[in-house]
């Protein structure tokens, strides 16, 4: 395996590989970029097809990180984790012991959080090993409402620019991925009168959506072709590839997830279809404001503006990237990296 001709090595300060035998730890941390600060990002826990297939998954995880804590304002780089295995059936106490003991070993360079496959209370078993860890049941806790009410705001916005629509009522949306943040940006959108169409590869999280929220369910492979308004991806990442182009039929793509993008060109190609798109990493921000707010020690108050600043954000970025004829990928990667050239915003640790 070859970290520095990777595809989607990125001029990462650090990749690092670490494993235990005992507990069955397998992971790669990937630290970006640390300009503004120490990395922060999630730890997530999947199956992958091979080692191929996460160091590609925490590279380009890793430098989104390092875009969406810049475009946030936060003082902290980029960086994320992977541990390679079944979270259902691989993970145990163990198991986090060990990532936790790794992670210390770091020194503060990346410090870790929650993410697909792992949980509030694993991080709190993960504390238990390295002060590096954030979004613990006493702190900030569980991510995903911030994340949810982040991309419900930036749908409005994506709205009321595409649209020319200040309410959501009779919208039609499609949801791809009902976990914990897409279930609940589903519930704002249907509060807000939005008609929804929902996937998901489980069957009983479609049906709860139904139940709960008169969702519409839809199968998992026919969810990018819909007739609808927006379509919004939360699910893994890649929404958008070479095959899902082809069935678009939404004016707006956007949504939870990361890496929505499957390769950079995407972006302008969206563009070119007349299809706007709300890069993935300024929508989804909430959740990192929020365990940013544990490390910072700033209030309640400091995340709901934080996060309620999604909706101008993108505001700017969607009027940008029409004065500059650019797409809104490449708009947004401008303002990250105009951000990353400029003096690092204080750090205040808790």
């Amino acid at each position: 395996m070859s970290v520095f001709s990777a595809t989607d090595f990125d001029r990462h300060e650090q990749v690092i590989f670490g494993s235990h035998g005992e507990s069955g730890l397998r992971c790669i941390v990937a630290v970006h970029n640390t300009v503004r600060g120490p990395a922060l990002g999630g730890c997530r826990m999947w199956d992958y097809a091979s080692d191929d297939a996460a160091l590609k998954d925490v590279l380009r995880l890793s430098r989104g990180m390092t875009y969406k804590a810049a475009v946030a304002g936060l003082p902290f780089g980029g960086g994320k984790a992977v541990i390679i295995g079944d979270p259902h059936s691989e993970k145990s106490e163990a198991l986090l012991r060990a990532y936790g003991r790794f992670i210390d070993t770091l020194g503060g360079r990346y410090i870790t959080a929650e993410d697909v496959g792992t949980t509030v209370a694993d991080m709190d078993i993960v504390r238990q090993e390295t002060g590096f860890a954030t979004g613990l049941s006493g702190g900030a806790g569980d991510p995903s409402p911030a994340t949810a009410l982040g991309v419900y705001l930036g749908i409005r916005a994506a709205v009321e620019h595409a649209l020319g629509r200040d309410s959501l009522a009779g919208i039609r949306i499609a949801v791809q991925g009902l976990g914990s943040v897409g279930y609940r940006l589903c519930r704002h959108l249907a509060e807000a009168g939005a008609e929804l169409f929902v996937s998901d590869i489980r069957a009983g999280a479609m049906d709860k959506a139904v139940r709960d929220l008169h969702a519409q369910a839809v199968d998992p492979g026919e969810i990018h072709g819909l007739e609808v308004d927006v379509f919004a991806p939360c699910a893994l990442g890649e929404a958008i590839n070479d095959d899902t182009l082809g069935r678009l039929k939404a004016p707006i793509v956007a949504g939870a997830a990361n890496n929505q993008l499957a390769e950079p060109r995407h972006g302008p190609e969206l563009m070119r279809r007349g299809v706007l798109y709300a890069p993935d990493y300024v929508i989804n921000a909430g959740g990192l404001i929020k365990v940013a707010d544990e490390v910072t020690g700033h209030s309640p108050a400091m995340v709901a503006k934080k996060v309620e600043g999604i909706h101008q954000t993108l505001r700017q970025i969607f009027a940008r990237a029409k004065a500059e004829n650019a797409a809104t990928s490449v708009i947004a990667d401008k303002l990250a990296e105009e951000r990353l050239l400029g003096p690092p915003p204080a750090f205040i640790a808790a």
